[in-house]
C-alpha cells in the first residue's frame, strides 16, 4: 500500500488517511489537466501506443442540432447538454427514435438528472449545492425519508427532466418504464417507483429481473408494517413467475436484505429463501450469508453462524453484490460479541483463502475487522500469541485506536508483563494516541501499581517524565487535558522510586497549584525517597504539606520522620507545631488511592 521507505510509511491512522488523500489528489489533478487541456497532449510520442493512457476527447464535435449530436452528448455523459439538445430537437419538430429517447432516459436516471461528478471533483460539494437549492420543507421531507431508507445519495427530484421527457415521449416500451423505476429506486424515490410499476402493468408491459430487484429493495420505504412488507415482496415474486422472469442471485439477496427489516418473521422466511435458491441452483454470495446472519443476529439466535462457517470454509468468492464487502467486518463483529476466538481464526482463514481478501471492503471496514479481531485475541489469548498478531496486523493492515491499545495494556497486566509498558508507550506515541488522556492515565496507573526491578523502575520513570511533558505541552499550546490527582500522584510515585526527589517534589507543588489532594500512598512514597536522600528538612516540609492538605496520614508521617531521621530539638518542635488533624487510629493502610478518588476525574 505504501512506498517501501521507512521515512515515507505513515506512522498512524491520520497520516495513512492523508497519504491516501494525497495520492488520489495527485491522480485527480493529472486527470483534470489531461481532460481540460487535451490540446497539450495531441502529439503521441509513446511507443508502444497505449490508447487507455491517452486523454479522452470530452468536447462535443457535432455542433448542429441533430440526432447524431444528441447521441454524441449522451455518449459523453453530458447531462445538461443532452437535455438542451433534446429540447431543441423537440422545438424543431424532429422526431426521435424510441431507442435514442431511451438512451437519454438511461443517462438521466442513472445520474439522477444531474451532471456526473468528475473524479477530480467532490461529490460532497455537489450534494451541498443541491441541498441549498431545496426549499426548507423539501429538506425536512428528505431528512424524514432517509430515516426509513438506506439511501444516502442525491435524491430524486419531483418533475425532473427524466419525468418530463418520459411524459413527452410519443411511445414507451418496457425499457422506458424499467429505466424510470430503477432510477427512482437508485435515487431514493421508492414509492414513486412502485407507482411507476403499476403504470407499466397497466400499459401491458413486463419488467426485467433488475427492475424487480430494485422494487424489492424499495419495499421497506413503501410499507411500514412488517407483515405488509413481506406481502408486497411475495406479490412481486408472484409477478415474476407470471411474467416468466427468472430470478438471479441479486433477487434473493434483495429479498434477504428486505427481511432484515421485517422483525422476527424474517428468521423462518430467510431459511425458506435459501431453500428456494438451492432448488434453482443459485450459489449464495458473501452478501447472502451476511444478510442471513444479520437477520438471526437481531433475534439473538447465533447458532447458525457455525453452519455458515462450515459452508464457506475452503471456498473462494468473487464480488457479485455490492454488499459482499460487508461480510467480513460484520461476521467479525459477531465473533467478538460471542467471545469466540476460534471462530474468529476460522473466519480469518477464509479471508486468506485465494483472493477472498479483496472482498474485505474499504479501508474503514478493514480497520474495523482488524480492530475487533485483535481485541478478541487480547481478551482470549496468551501474551506471546497477542504479540505475534500485533506484529502481523500493525501497521500493515490497520492502525490501532486508543481502545485497542488499552486492551493491549490490559493483556500485559493479565500476563504480568508490565515491564513491557514503556515499549508500548513508544508505540502509542508513534500511532498518534498520546493525546488520549484516559490512555495516559492507564499507562501511569499500571506502572505505579507495584514495585519492580530497578532497571524497570528507571524505564517507568523516563516514561512518566515523557507523559508529564505531554501534559505540560498541551497546557501551554493546545486544549489542556487538566491534571488529575491520579496522574499527578502516579508520576510522583514513579519519580520517587528511582530517587528523582526534586521531580517528585515538583509534582507535589503541582498538587497545590491545581487544588488536588495527594493520596496517602503518594506521601509515603515521597517520604521514602526523602529518607534515601537523607534530607530531614524536606521530610519536615512534607509533613507540613500533609497537614495543609488535612490528610489523615499526617500524624503517621510525622512519627515516621521522628523515628527515621536524625532531628534537632527545633525540628522536632516544628513537627509538633504541624498540629495533625487526625490520630493514628483513624489512619488506614487500605487502598491508598481511595482518598483521591473524588479528584480522579480532573476538572
Amino acid at each position: 500500500m505504501f512506498q517501501d521507505d521507512p521515512y515515507l510509511i505513515p506512522r498512524h491512522s491520520f497520516e495513512s488517511h492523508l497519504f491516501s488523500l494525497s495520492k488520489e489528489s495527485g491522480k485527480n489533478a493529472a486527470r483534470y489537466i489531461v481532460n481540460e487541456f487535451p490540446r497539450f497532449f495531441e502529439k503521441d510520442f509513446a511507443e508502444p501506443h497505449i490508447p487507455c493512457l491517452m486523454p479522452e476527447n470530452l468536447a462535443p464535435q457535432i455542433e448542429e442540432v441533430s440526432e447524431a449530436a444528441l447521441k454524441e452528448r449522451i455518449q459523453l455523459r453530458r447531462v445538461k447538454a443532452s437535455v438542451d439538445m433534446f429540447d431543441q430537437l423537440l422545438q424543431a419538430g424532429t422526431p426521435l427514435p424510441l431507442e435514442t429517447s431511451n438512451s437519454l432516459l438511461d443517462l438521466l436516471c442513472f445520474y439522477g438528472d444531474r451532471e456526473p461528478t468528475r473524479e477530480d471533483q467532490s461529490e460532497q460539494k455537489e450534494e451541498l449545492e443541491e441541498s441549498e437549492e431545496e426549499a426548507p420543507d423539501q429538506r425536512k421531507r428528505r431528512g424524514r425519508s432517509r430515516k426509513t431508507s438506506d439511501f444516502t445519495g442525491p435524491k430524486w427530484r419531483e418533475n425532473n427532466n427524466a419525468e418530463r421527457i418520459f411524459n413527452l415521449m410519443p411511445e414507451r416500451n418496457a425499457h422506458s418504464y424499467c429505466t424510470m423505476i430503477r432510477g427512482m429506486v437508485k435515487h431514493g424515490a421508492g414509492v414513486r417507483a412502485h407507482d411507476m410499476y403499476t403504470d407499466l402493468l397497466n400499459d401491458r408491459h413486463t419488467a426485467d429481473v433488475y427492475t424487480f430487484n430494485a422494487l424489492i429493495l424499495a419495499v421497506p420505504e413503501v410499507k411500514e408494517n412488517y407483515t405488509e412488507r413481506w406481502e408486497l415482496v411475495e406479490d412481486l415474486l408472484k409477478h415474476m413467475v407470471q411474467q416468466k422472469v427468472q430470478p438471479n442471485l441479486l433477487t434473493f439477496n434483495a429479498v434477504l436484505k428486505t427481511l432484515r427489516k421485517c422483525g422476527g418473521m424474517g428468521k423462518s422466511l430467510s431459511l425458506k429463501i435459501l431453500r428456494e435458491m438451492k432448488a434453482l441452483n443459485i450459489e449464495p454470495s458473501l452478501a447472502t450469508f451476511e444478510h442471513l446472519l444479520g437477520i438471526f443476529y437481531k433475534t439473538g439466535s447465533m447458532e447458525i453462524i457455525y453452519e455458515v462457517m462450515d459452508e464457506i470454509e475452503g471456498k473462494t468468492f468473487v464480488a457479485q453484490d455490492p454488499d459482499d464487502a460487508n461480510f467480513f467486518a460484520s461476521v467479525m463483529r459477531i465473533c467478538h460479541s460471542l467471545k469466540d476466538v476460534e471462530l474468529a481464526y476460522r473466519l480469518h482463514k477464509v479471508l486468506e483463502t485465494g483472493d477472498n481478501w479483496k472482498l474485505i471492503g474499504d479501508a474503514q471496514q478493514q480497520s474495523l475487522y482488524c480492530a475487533r479481531f485483535f481485541t478478541l485475541v487480547c481478551m482470549m489469548e496468551q501474551l506471546d500469541v497477542i504479540l505475534k498478531w500485533y506484529k502481523e496486523l500493525v501497521p500493515s493492515l490497520f492502525y490501532p485506536n486508543a481502545q485497542v491499545m488499552w486492551d493491549l495494556l490490559q493483556a500485559l497486566d493479565t500476563a504480568n508483563h508490565l515491564e513491557m509498558v514503556p515499549q508500548f508507550w513508544k508505540e502509542i506515541k508513534q500511532l498518534g494516541l498520546s493525546n488520549k488522556p484516559d490512555l495516559l492515565e492507564e499507562v501511569l496507573a499500571l506502572m505505579a501499581r507495584e514495585i519492580h526491578s530497578q532497571e524497570t523502575q528507571m524505564s517507568f520513570a523516563n516514561c512518566a517524565a515523557d507523559i508529564k511533558s505531554i501534559f505540560e505541552t498541551r497546557e501551554r499550546n493546545q486544549v489542556p487535558f487538566g491534571w488529575t490527582a491520579s496522574a499527578l500522584g502516579n508520576i510522583a510515585i514513579l519519580f520517587s522510586r528511582v530517587g528523582r526527589i526534586q521531580e517528585a517534589w515538583n509534582m507535589l507543588e503541582l498538587f497545590k497549584r491545581t487544588n488536588r489532594v495527594p493520596s496517602n500512598k503518594v506521601m509515603n512514597e515521597v517520604l521514602t525517597c526523602t529518607k534515601q536522600s537523607n534530607t530531614p528538612h524536606q521530610a519536615i516540609e512534607l509533613v507540613k504539606l500533609a497537614a495543609a492538605f488535612s490528610l489523615p496520614t499526617t500524624a503517621k508521617l510525622a512519627r515516621r520522620v521522628i523515628e527515621e531521621f536524625e532531628l534537632s530539638e527545633e525540628q522536632k518542635k516544628t513537627l509538633e507545631d504541624a498540629d495533625p488533624q487526625s490520630s493514628d487510629s483513624s489512619d488506614s493502610d487500605g487502598d491508598p488511592q481511595s482518598s483521591d478518588s473524588s479528584d480522579s476525574d480532573g476538572d
